[in-house]
């Protein structure tokens, strides 16, 4: 049986993205991910955050930089990896999530609530193609999804 680690967040970015280069000139974009779950602490309930760093790199990570700012809603999935440190005698751990997909999900509080994303697998998108699905300079305000018409009739009997 083959070992696993993979990670799916949906959270908001608690700064804006950083675009990196290493010595031999692949891009890494660094960015957090902050996610919340409701925990019951005696009669009330406690909102605990969870923080998450996550690398986007090469071109995938220069395209979408841009786009990625604090408070943004994004979908990430990836592998995760521990990098481990010894700082002032005491071990230390740190988990970073590789994304292979982000997902740009809503507006937050520096997008415009459009729609967009980038995947690292088989499909390949440029920076243009980025701008215009943010509603930039090619005039779109919404993912490529938005392109096909998308029909609302529900005539059949569903039954819930």
């Amino acid at each position: 049986m083959a070992d696993l680690s993979i990670a799916v967040l949906v959270g908001r970015l608690t700064r804006d993205a950083e675009l990196k280069y290493t010595n031999s000139g692949q891009a890494v974009c660094h960015f957090s991910v902050a996610t919340g779950t409701r925990r019951k602490k005696g009669d009330q309930w406690v909102d605990e955050p969870s923080f998450w760093d996550v690398d986007l790199w090469g071109k995938q990570g220069e395209s979408i930089n841009q786009y990625l700012t604090k408070g943004k809603l994004v979908a990430v999935e990836g592998t995760m990896r521990q990098d481990r440190w010894e700082q002032d005698g005491q071990p230390r751990v740190k988990v970073i999530v590789n994304a292979n997909t982000v997902q740009l999900l809503g507006g937050g509080q520096g997008g415009s609530g459009s729609q967009g994303g980038y995947s690292s697998g088989s499909q390949q998108a440029s920076s243009q193609d980025t701008k215009e699905w943010q509603g930039g300079e090619g005039g779109r305000s919404q993912g490529p999804a938005a392109q096909a018409p998308q029909s609302d009739d529900f005539s059949d009997d569903i039954p819930f």
